[in-house]
């Protein structure tokens, strides 16, 4: 695996541990981290793998874009368009007064990342 690789996988780790811990936090547990932190998880492997594949990529956040770039080399990833679709928004939803996470979206947000960091991990022999 390429060093620049590594680095994404390692970011995607740090963000997925962090939305792990927000999920078993009992008493006021963050849900908009939950949520960020789990659409953060999925854009870092996404770059990963784009580099991993030699694909440039611009800094955006917009999950579903990231995997149209990565469908010209991979098309098995296509089956995780809903879930990245449904990931997508947390980018920015959720960061700024006027919406807030609830607890149904959060452990949605936590399964669907999940599977698709199954997925990512599975790719690159993880």
């Amino acid at each position: 695996m390429k060093p620049i690789t590594t680095e994404w996988v390692n970011k995607a780790e740090g963000d997925f541990d962090v939305m792990e811990r927000e999920c078993l936090v009992i008493e006021n547990p963050n849900y908009d981290a939950v949520c960020f932190h789990a659409q953060q998880c999925a854009e870092k492997y996404l770059k990963a793998h784009l580099c991993q594949a030699n694909i440039p990529f611009t800094k955006i956040h917009d999950l579903v874009a990231l995997l149209d770039q990565l469908l010209a080399v991979d098309p098995e990833w296509e089956h995780l368009r809903e879930d990245l679709a449904y990931l997508s928004d947390f980018a920015v939803s959720f960061r700024y007064p006027g919406e807030s996470a609830d607890r149904e979206s959060a452990l949605e947000a936590q399964q669907r990342c999940r599977r698709f960091r199954n997925h990512a991990r599975n790719t690159l022999d993880l």
